[in-house]
């Protein structure tokens, strides 16, 4: 049986051409068929009956990485691929994997540098150089498995080579995975241990070391250790004051510093000592004049030389301590114009490095909006505020830049919005920027500044009266009624023919009136305000009268009202002596009501008028004395039955 070739063009996405044996006798013999796809493909086999001779070139490839170096696979069976959850089965021993997979080429690495260059940029998802010429000379034209997607679809935009990334693949990864050193010969468990464990340690490393210049951990250390220096430099300090406060308490008052407090008493020692030593190097001459002036009649206690030694000791801490955070402060300075300069530019090294450690990065904190930036490290006001409903705060750790710390207190908020917006802006510049001036930070500085002195002419020319500056002259207004200064009532207007002419000397020296009727007028009107004034005066009198009245009575109501009070306590003290007293105020109240029927007598001399008000008084006193004695009886009944109660319970 003669075989002769059968060439097909098959459109599969790119014109392929493929070479066929049949036998001679076949119809298909010298034809030709341009087909699109891959069901034209395989419908195409079926008729010349030959999907076992194509199925070599339909099988997929998988591309796999070692810490050694690149593998590709060649799948022998992809039905078996379509069985997802049973795949596992497959590669539970080596002679089944085998069967299924087998190793078609492998590019081994020549360093670990290789192997650590192409492994962070599988990482990243771009094939290194190496791989691309592995690939280009075992699948061109192939359909490829690949573990990463990105990685997939980098390597088809680039080499033309058709990549699939499912989850069967991903299930043929970890079936490789677990058999990989029997599919690969020559690689050993003993081998590919060490080299994992290697290439993990220089990936870590690599990672660490991609930008030493920006790693902004150093910083979050660094301002942490200084704010726990300054604690410990004021407890001892403060610990120094006490100490030595013992021995020689006028010094306290006299250095403020608790630098050069340590370093005084480091030097005297014993407060003897101060009169023959210099503290010029320490101390002003003023201070140092005090010193000994307060040293020779100070009233603090004698101190032994062991005790002395103590205190030294503890100040030659503070001193170390001090120098240390001296020089902590120039490295965190340094650091910061290295890492964030723009960041440092607008708010400062302490505010910036404080910022970056409470967002616990500067990429974190780069993430952050400029409304965030403003309030960090105020967040427990601001909850607080949310569920209080009360005003939010303005500020957090950004209040103490020196931009803030200049504004008034009116345009504090302002300011601390405007700074947090451009800091924001700094720190996104230094986070993913490639620059490393702090120019754009001392642009933006500038610019609130210039904010901050418009904020500030704007309030001066409030108050000077207008927006631009310039003084408002008002039209005076005699019946306004606006501010704190203006008028309540209306201004009373001046009248000239009120004014009184004294005559001195001759008749040249005063205006004589013109006629009689102005003489007259004028007289008329003397009299009228004359009347005017004496009845505001005896409207005053009468004010004050009915004002002393009242006062007069209130005083009567509390006497009257301290005295029942005084009865009420002595009712209560003995029940023997209720009777007595009892007795003694009905017989009162009598007296006092006789009194009031005798009195109801008309005076001589009295007008009928005058006698009846006086009759309608003394009946409401009447009225007022019955009615207080009845309350005085309800009030003794009530004390009585409350004396049973508690006799009958003590009783039972």
């Amino acid at each position: 049986m003669a075989l002769l070739r059968l060439r097909c063009e098959i459109a599969k996405k790119a014109h392929r051409r493929f070479d066929v044996d049949v036998d001679a006798n076949s119809p298909y013999i010298g034809a030709t068929w341009e087909l699109q796809g891959e069901t034209a493909f395989h419908l195409l086999l079926e008729q010349l009956c030959l999907v076992p001779a194509f199925d070599f070139w339909l099988r997929m490839l998988v591309l796999f990485e070692t810490p050694a170096g690149f593998a590709i696979f060649k799948v022998l069976d992809e039905g078996k691929l379509s069985k997802v959850e049973d795949l596992w089965k497959d590669f539970s021993t080596s002679e089944l994997a085998r069967q299924v997979v087998k190793l078609k080429a492998f590019s081994k690495f020549d360093n670990t540098a290789e192997a650590l260059s192409a492994a962070t940029l599988l990482i990243d998802g771009k094939p290194s150089k190496g791989l691309r010429k592995f690939l280009r000379a075992h699948c061109e034209g192939e359909t490829l498995a690949v573990a990463d997607s990105r990685l997939g679809n980098a390597i088809k935009d680039k080499l033309k080579i058709e990549c699939v990334h499912n989850n069967a693949v991903m299930e043929l990864m970890r079936g490789l995975r677990s058999q990989l050193t029997e599919l690969i010969s020559g690689l050993g468990v003993q081998d590919l241990a060490p080299m994992s464990l290697g290439l993990s340690h220089s990936l870590s490393r690599y990672k660490l070391k991609f930008s030493p210049d920006k790693v902004d951990t150093m910083i979050i250390q660094a301002i942490g250790l200084l704010d726990d220096l300054d604690r410990e430099l004021n407890t001892y300090a403060m610990r120094v004051r006490e100490w030595y406060g013992w021995h020689f308490p006028e010094l306290a008052k006299i250095v403020q510093d608790n630098i050069q407090y340590a370093r005084a008493v480091k030097l005297m020692g014993n407060r003897a000592n101060a009169v023959n030593l210099d503290f010029s190097e320490v101390l002003a001459e003023e201070v140092e004049a005090e010193l000994k002036e307060a040293a020779v009649i100070s009233m603090g206690t004698e101190v032994s030389d062991l005790d002395l030694a103590n205190i030294r000791e503890l100040c030659d801490q503070v001193l170390a301590l001090s120098e240390y955070r001296a020089q902590l402060y120039d490295y965190l300075r340094s650091r910061m114009n290295t890492i964030a300069p723009n960041l440092t530019a607008l708010v400062g090294e302490l505010v910036g490095a404080r910022l970056i450690a409470h967002g616990g990065s500067l990429l974190n904190l780069a993430k952050q909006p400029g409304s965030t930036v403003q309030i960090l490290g105020a967040e427990k006001a601001l909850f607080r505020a949310l569920k209080t409903k009360h005003a939010t705060p303005k500020y957090g750790l950004i209040f103490h830049a020196s931009l803030i710390g200049q504004a008034a207190p009116k345009l504090k908020g302002k300011i601390s919005r405007s700074l947090a917006a451009k800091a924001a802006l700094a720190i996104r510049y230094d986070a993913l920027g490639d620059g490393q001036d702090n120019s754009m930070g001392l642009e933006n500085r500038a610019k609130l500044e210039a904010r901050l002195r418009v904020l500030e002419g704007r309030e001066l020319g409030r108050s000077a009266g207008s927006i631009k500056g310039k003084p408002k002259i008002e039209v005076y207004d005699k019946d306004r009624k606006k501010g704190a200064g203006a008028l309540i009532t209306a201004a009373k207007t001046y009248n000239p023919s009120s004014d009184l002419v004294l005559r001195l000397g001759g008749e040249n020296n005063v205006e004589k009136p013109a006629s009689g009727q102005e003489e007259s007028h004028l007289k008329k009107r003397k009299h009228e305000e004359v009347e005017l004034m004496a009845a505001e005066a005896e409207g005053v009198e009468a004010r004050e009268g009915e004002e002393s009245e009242k006062r007069k009575k209130k005083k009567k109501k509390k006497a009257e009202i301290e005295v029942e009070t005084e009865n009420n306590e002595v009712n209560i003290e003995y029940e023997g002596e209720k009777l007595v007293e009892k007795e003694d105020k009905k017989s009162k109240k009598k007296k006092k009501v006789e009194a009031v029927v005798d009195s109801d007598e008309p005076a001589l001399g009295e007008t009928p008028q005058e006698t009846s008000i006086k009759e309608k008084k003394k009946k409401k006193k009447h009225k007022e004395v019955e009615d207080g004695g009845n309350q005085d009886d309800q009030e003794q009944k009530e004390t009585e039955k409350s004396s049973k109660k508690k006799k009958q319970k003590n009783r039972e």
